[in-house]
């Protein structure tokens, strides 16, 4: 029986390895790559703010991706900053617990994204008089919002159920706290834990992608009728599909590999797939966005000239 009275560990120990062998050089990467991330993502939200031209549904959805990937980063970048520069490959169990909420929260908020925005450009390119009609701001940001929205409701209950967990162990095998490595330390039977896991894995790792891929589905059909419109849609969708590859890869890696049979991976591999998902999403989205999409670099150029008048 659970007991709500337990004193959970104070601190809880990463799976850093044999990475503190060259924790500076790890740490200046790190520092690196959240400063990299911060000014891409920051340049891409601005171009889109500061230009009414580019103020539709779709540019508005690439400043939602940009935004949750800073969301992203902050919640995972500083904790392995902080453990890499101090060799302390800990964190405090409250720490922990609020990493596992915001690393969650920042998955499903993602994979959201990218449904709406594999949807916007259905509508676009197969119903494209009733574009302006059907995908207004207003439901661009309705839908933005209700991803969000959705992400949290899915996510706390997951949160809250572990919280409450009684911890038997306090090492986790990765080098953030997600709700599986801890759920794994607990002493008692997390059926309930495993069961809500599992659907909310499969809602977002399964039947998200389903939904992108019956978007794209209808796009290349109407793609191999009309070379006009495949070329558009080459312009506007690969860096979807890019975004959308990066991001599921590292997500099935987690799900199928690492949440089954962790030891059977390789150490640097298993390190690598495992903040895959979280680094090269908010790294990426930016350069696929802002030099792929002539509009945000017409825009970006501009701002670049300006400044240096």
């Amino acid at each position: 029986m659970q007991n709500s009275t337990y004193s959970p560990p104070s601190v809880l120990i990463l799976g850093f390895g044999e990475i503190t062998n060259l924790n500076y050089l790890y740490s200046v990467i790190t520092l690196v790559g959240l400063l990299i991330i911060i000014l891409s993502n920051c340049t891409v939200i601005t171009t889109i703010l500061l230009h009414k031209s580019l103020h539709e549904p779709m540019y508005i959805f690439i400043s939602a991706l940009c935004v949750n990937g800073l969301y992203g980063s902050i919640a995972f970048f500083p904790s392995l900053f902080i453990n890499l520069i101090y060799k302390t490959q800990s964190i405090s169990y409250t720490a922990c617990i609020i990493q596992v909420f915001c690393i969650h929260t920042y998955v499903v908020s993602e994979v959201t994204t990218l449904v709406v925005m594999a949807y916007d450009r259905y509508v676009c390119i197969c119903n494209p008089l009733r574009y302006v009609n059907i995908m207004t701001l207003n439901t661009a940001f309705k839908l933005i919002i209700s991803g969000w929205i959705y992400s949290f409701i899915t996510i706390t209950p997951q949160v809250i159920l572990t919280s409450r967990l009684p911890l038997c162990d306090n090492v986790i095998l990765k080098i953030y706290c997600d709700n599986w490595s801890v759920v794994r330390l607990s002493c008692i039977d997390t059926t309930v834990n495993n069961i809500i896991g599992l659907i909310g894995t499969i809602a977002a790792m399964v039947v998200m992608p389903f939904l992108v891929g019956l978007s794209y589905v209808e796009i290349l059909k109407v793609c191999a009728k009309s070379k006009d419109v495949r070329e558009k849609a080459m312009q506007t969708c690969a860096p979807q599909l890019i975004s959308i590859i990066i991001f599921v890869t590292g997500c099935v890696f987690e799900v199928l590999l690492y949440r089954f049979v962790p030891s059977r991976v390789p150490y640097g591999l298993r390190v690598f797939m495992s903040v895959e998902g979280l680094v090269l999403p908010p790294l990426v989205n930016p350069l696929l966005y802002g030099l792929k999409m002539k509009a945000i670099k017409v825009r970006l150029g501009q701002m670049i000239l300006h400044s240096k008048t």
